[in-house]
């Protein structure tokens, strides 16, 4: 069962209820579409907005507050060392969705080396591997199958995730009290 919420929420145009499993008074936490790695996430604010400039400094302040408490959690359950925390804030730096959001994912020591080492990871972000809003158009007029070797996630699959986080988060919360 998704997380119950109070209204719609979109990522730019995209209805993703399902996919949400944290929600603060002004941002929410989505599982990825297409992960890069096992357990990359977004952080997005509520209010959709293309770029940082536009935020409130109480959105600011909520959104990163919210990328540390959902960081600490996919850390843990993830297994991970390290995270990278990324913003690609407007276009010609590889926004594809015009929604805000703040990518998380979760690091181990050399887990990209067969990919070149680990900063392979701008390179995963700015290319087609990273390109969610051409995944989202997809999807939302034709879905069709991806060839490549990191498939698009059935609604059913980031559901289920979003569900497992959700309960994650609980923990998170009762850890931090």
């Amino acid at each position: 069962m998704p997380l119950p919420l109070q209204k719609t929420v979109h990522f730019a145009k995209f209805v993703v209820n399902s996919q949400v499993f944290y929600v603060t008074p002004l941002s929410y936490a989505l599982v990825n579409l297409k992960p890069l790695i096992p357990g990359h996430v977004l952080v997005c604010p509520l209010r959709v907005v293309p770029r940082m400039s536009e935020l409130s400094a109480a959105e600011v302040q909520d959104l990163f507050s919210t990328v540390q408490q959902v960081g600490r959690m996919i850390e843990r359950v993830y297994k991970a060392t390290s995270l990278n925390i990324a913003i690609q804030d407007g276009a010609a730096a590889g926004q594809s969705v015009p929604h805000l959001h703040a990518h998380i994912i979760p690091r181990k020591l050399a887990d990209l080396d067969h990919k070149g080492g680990s900063d392979a990871i701008y390179e995963m972000l700015e290319g087609d591997d990273g390109d969610l809003g051409s995944q989202y158009r997809k999807r939302a007029k034709f879905p069709k199958p991806d060839e490549t070797s990191r498939l698009p996630r059935s609604d059913e699959e980031m559901m289920k995730e979003a569900e497992i986080l959700a309960e994650e988060m609980k923990t998170q919360d009762v850890m931090a009290t």
